[in-house]
């Protein structure tokens, strides 16, 4: 599992704004992320493919949430952890050569 730097980034910032909200909520949030990536590790084809580029998308269980992902020969690269309600494709630059 590759994350890109900026999803990775996302992570954490979210993480850190829902454990500043609710103690032990931003630890939740990062433990259903995990979880998505365990069910995109997997199955990565059972998720809805997203774009033409075969961008694939899973839904993060409680939190608004979406891991954009795409299946490479040897890996799985995360190009995002985009939160639901904010800009929608911000991420659809972003490369796994960033």
């Amino acid at each position: 599992m590759i994350f890109h730097r900026e999803a990775m980034g996302e992570l954490i910032g979210a993480v850190a704004w829902y454990e500043a909200k609710q103690d032990g909520l931003g630890l939740d949030l990062q433990t259903k992320v995990e979880e998505a990536v365990e069910r995109i590790r997997e199955h990565p084809s059972m998720h809805s493919v997203y774009n033409e580029q075969g961008v694939h998308k899973c839904l993060v269980k409680r939190f608004p949430f979406t891991i954009f992902f795409h299946e490479l020969d040897d890996a799985i690269w995360i190009a995002a952890v985009a939160h639901q309600k904010r800009k929608p494709d911000y991420w659809t630059t972003r490369s796994e050569e960033d």
